[in-house]
């Protein structure tokens, strides 16, 4: 490993990156919030159906998210790097294909032909071209730069990404999707979920372009050679190496329930509050507590530890949100207010956990001697996609559990009460659980990521 004379590490880099994830999430956000409305209000598909779709994909994503993992670390190093160029190759189908998703020409067709086109092109975006650019995304951040610290701020810049996403299209699409019909309920209009999905699409180019173009590749690894079972004992890596496990369960929750919670909330302020104004209102709520946490995250962690802070964080919005389950709120700006208090525990942890993913790889490294950048992300990002799918199937399976109407107008005061219940309980536990995993389960405590930063600093240096 060697680091290529080159301009300082900075905030270009760190900018760059933060584009990258926004990217990301323009089309990934907006899936995890609106798929699920779509192909139920539009289309007129059972939820049930659409979730099972989810796990039918994230069944494919075992295969490709490691696959492409593989095809980074045995990829050669070109005059632009080794990892970057997959996002410049791949950011046009990825937005062509989310766009694809949306689109209601087949409303008046069987529904045999909704559903497959709704599988093919979900898969296609998700399965297929959203996992080529997003794992050489993710696996970016280990070669921008060696320094923990640095890393640390991509995570952070990453999460600040990710964010804004979800505020803006927290804020944009209810007004654009939703308008109030003759009786005061909230409807969905076909033409504009085409049309601020086309929209999404193109800020995600824009964004992606000026990842690739504003970040730079600093270390350099040779290229691997590929070896008969290597990605075996990659996979054998996950049961054996605590860390990883540890690593993987606490992103497996924290998606799981945050994305349930994003995909619930549409119905929850739809149909439980109708306002769907206040849905935006409390998605803009998101960028101060975004920029608070951005400056005491990195500061936090580095004095306290990342898992410390993160298992605190997420006891606290779990305690929060079971709160806000018994307090049953009806007036909807209490419970925006309340529910804000409730995520910062949340996002705290959030800014962080990309980077314990380089600190798990550097455990993997001081323990087997071998770093696997592409394919620890890959697993990685495969438990993060299993918590999407599980989101989304259970998104789809509770609401038709608790009687939701796909084609009414209007839902029954019980089926409203029961969204709440969903909106409040399920990520209070999940959260819950999250914590107790940090806890009890992932090793990697202040002190031990401090030694195995010394430990490779000093074998590269033996080198």
């Amino acid at each position: 490993m060697s680091e290529k004379k080159v301009r300082p590490f900075g905030f270009r880099d760190k900018l760059g990156y933060l584009l990258g994830d926004l990217g990301n999430d323009f089309t990934f956000i907006f899936a995890s919030c609106y798929v699920l409305v779509f192909y139920t209000k539009i289309m007129g598909v059972s939820a049930s159906i659409v979730g099972t779709m989810f796990l039918v994909a994230r069944c494919i994503d075992a295969f490709t998210d490691i696959g492409m993992g593989r095809v980074i670390d045995n990829s050669k190093p070109g005059k632009n790097g080794r990892i970057r160029p997959w996002i410049l190759r791949m950011c046009g189908f990825v937005a062509l294909a989310s766009f694809m998703m949306y689109q209601s020409f087949l409303v008046d067709a069987s529904m045999g032909v909704k559903i497959a086109y709704m599988f093919i092109t979900y898969i296609l975006w998700g399965s297929v071209f959203y996992t080529s650019i997003n794992i050489p995304y993710g696996s970016m951040a280990s070669v921008i730069s060696a320094e923990p610290k640095d890393r640390s701020s991509l995570s952070v810049f990453r999460s600040m990404g990710s964010s804004i996403a979800g505020i803006f299209i927290g804020v944009v699409a209810p007004l654009i999707i939703y308008k109030t019909d003759a009786l005061g309920n909230q409807v969905v209009s076909s033409t504009r979920f085409s049309m601020i999905s086309g929209v999404f699409s193109v800020c995600a180019v824009i964004c992606y372009l000026l990842c690739y173009f504003l970040t730079t590749e600093r270390v350099e690894t040779a290229p691997k050679k590929q070896e008969k079972g290597t990605t075996k004992k990659a996979l054998k890596a996950i049961v054996t190496n605590r860390s990883m496990i540890g690593v993987i369960l606490s992103a497996l929750l924290m998606i799981l329930a945050s994305l349930m919670t994003q995909g619930i909330n549409t119905y929850l302020f739809a149909d439980y509050f109708r306002n769907t104004a206040a849905l935006s209102v409390y998605s803009m709520l998101t960028l101060p507590a975004m920029f608070i946490l951005a400056a005491l995250s990195t500061k936090l962690a580095m004095k306290f530890g990342k898992k410390e802070c993160g298992a605190v964080g997420m006891l606290f919005s779990g305690i929060a949100y079971i709160l806000l389950g018994f307090l049953k709120i009806k007036n909807v700006w209490l419970f925006v207010a309340l529910i804000f208090i409730a995520m910062l525990g949340m996002y705290f942890f959030t800014m962080q956990c990309y980077a314990l993913v380089t600190d798990v790889i550097d455990d993997l490294e001081v323990k087997n001697g071998t770093r696997d950048d592409g394919t620890v992300y890959g697993i990685y990002s495969f438990s993060r996609k299993i918590g999407q799918a599980i989101a989304g199937g259970l998104s789809g399976w509770a609401l038709s559990w608790i009687g939701y109407n796909e084609l009414a107008a209007g839902q029954t005061e019980a089926v409203a009460n029961g969204i709440y219940d969903l909106a409040t309980f399920f990520p209070g536990v999940i959260y819950l659980a999250c914590g107790l995993v940090l806890i009890f389960i992932y090793p990697l405590s202040k002190n031990v990521v401090d030694n195995n930063v010394a430990t490779l600093e000093t074998r590269r240096k033996a080198q």
